[in-house]
């Protein structure tokens, strides 16, 4: 059973998986990987085993555990999962929640999610997960809540790379038209303004993934992930 120390362990190889500090498609060195979080192999591969269930580690039988590929057609598929996901979540809050509900929901994206101006990039995605996150828990469907959680996380870095690159004027624009229709319970308007936030084309995704798999190789994923956003 996993205790404490193996939660521990997984959310410290975690963040190196998302973060792609692990190299994408290298084989995992575990005697290494457990000298440096001063671990047995153990519980390491207990939390490993997690991660792979979770597609963030793949494992080889005979050959160990690696980091998962940075796919330009996996991450798409992702981004068309997590459009059909919140699409629903959102059609689903404008006939669950309660009107104190979405305006908390409103003052919270109000309060910390539209001026991300002078924020690190990890900061300012981190934000737009919350107020994503927060329209799916009012979804009230709490399988839908897990499954988009796992797909963040399995896109984060490449949304850390568009957010680095992009200006952030139309989304912030573009979460307010969704709150609004939201309030209104117009649940049509709020899955189309969402459904368009949400979509990347392929080109985009590949622009997205060349970027990436270059900085992990030159700068490294802080690098990215460190940028302070500018005012657009």
């Amino acid at each position: 059973m996993a205790g404490p120390r193996v939660d521990d362990i997984y959310d410290q190889v975690k963040a190196m998986a998302v973060s792609f500090r692990l190299r994408p498609g290298d084989r995992l060195n575990e005697v290494a990987l457990s000298k440096e979080l001063g671990v047995s192999r153990t519980p390491l591969r207990e939390a490993l085993n997690r991660l792979v269930a979770e597609r963030l580690f793949d494992f080889r039988p005979g050959q160990g555990f690696f980091c998962r590929p940075l796919n330009a057609q996996t991450v798409f598929d992702l981004f068309e999962l997590r459009e059909i996901i919140e699409t629903a979540a959102v059609r689903a809050a404008c006939l669950k929640a309660t009107d104190d509900q979405l305006t908390d929901l409103r003052d919270e994206l109000y309060a910390t999610g539209i001026d991300i101006t002078g924020l690190t990039v990890q900061e300012a995605v981190s934000r737009d997960e919350a107020f994503h996150l927060g329209i799916a828990r009012l979804s009230g469907n709490a399988e839908l809540l897990q499954t988009l959680t796992r797909i963040n996380e399995r896109i984060r870095y490449i949304r850390w790379i568009s957010m680095s690159l992009d200006r952030v004027q139309r989304s912030k624009d573009e979460h307010k038209r969704v709150m609004q229709a939201l309030l209104g319970r117009n649940a049509e308007e709020a899955a189309r303004v969402l459904g368009a936030h949400i979509t990347k084309r392929m080109d985009q995704v590949q622009e997205a993934v060349r970027y990436g798999i270059s900085s992990i190789y030159m700068e490294g994923s802080d690098d990215i992930s460190g940028r302070i956003i500018e005012e657009a």
